[in-house]
């Protein structure tokens, strides 16, 4: 059911999110009192960009620490307005940074033809034209915006805003990179004093995170 918003399943016994990732205009779910053991089944929400409601409390997968399990679903699913019938605050978004765990999302839809080409020995382009680059951040910031409620660019506007250069394009982590960037610098626009303060703080600490692990490194 693709188009379903609203799913109420609570007390059946479920022990998977497996399924629920097919559910792409999903905005509310409640899954209170199933049977689901692993935190890590909510990367299957990770691709659910419309969802603003999950209640799982009463799950095992909750476990024993509150703390720790509500801030590792905010971290990965930050577009949530309420968590467990509690409202989602930007503070906890911020700490969620902090004291989440980050887990790998999964796959919504099958395997593309690429994959086929490089079994059979086909090679594939290194890089991109310039259009194809634009659209893929286009795509990405209005992702982002549509999560925040904002108004989403047209193409015209997004290329006059801001140029990020990249010199591998074969590269998906830093052309992902690249385009997260154009996203978050287009987003700083929208945002007010409260907001940049946020965003601030957690580049900070983000900063300070990096800086202790080149040191570790280096030692």
């Amino acid at each position: 059911m693709p188009n379903i918003e609203v799913i109420t399943l609570s007390v059946n016994n479920i022990s998977s999110l497996v399924d629920f990732r097919y559910c792409q205009n999903i905005t509310e779910l409640y899954l209170r009192k199933n049977n689901i053991q692993s935190l890590a089944e909510i990367c299957y929400l990770k691709g659910l960009h419309r969802l603003r409601v999950l209640w799982l409390s009463e799950n095992p997968c909750c476990g024993a620490d509150p703390h720790k399990y509500r801030m590792t679903i905010l971290r990965n699913l930050p577009h949530l307005q309420k968590l467990d019938n509690q409202a989602v605050t930007e503070e906890e978004l911020a700490q969620a940074l902090e004291d989440g765990e980050e887990m790998a999302a999964m796959p919504s839809k099958e395997p593309t033809n690429n994959h086929s080409r490089r079994e059979s020995g086909t090679s594939e382009p290194s890089t991109e034209t310039e259009s194809d680059l634009l659209s893929f951040r286009m795509e990405e910031t209005n992702k982002i915006r549509e999560e925040l409620g904002l108004k989403l660019l047209g193409r015209d506007k997004f290329s006059s805003s801001v140029a990020v250069k990249e010199t591998n394009t074969s590269n998906g982590t830093k052309r992902r990179t690249s385009n997260v960037l154009s996203a978050v610098l287009l987003l700083l626009k929208e945002l007010d004093a409260d907001g940049l303060e946020i965003v601030h703080r957690t580049a900070e600490h983000k900063l300070r995170m990096l800086h202790r692990k080149e040191s570790e490194q280096d030692r």
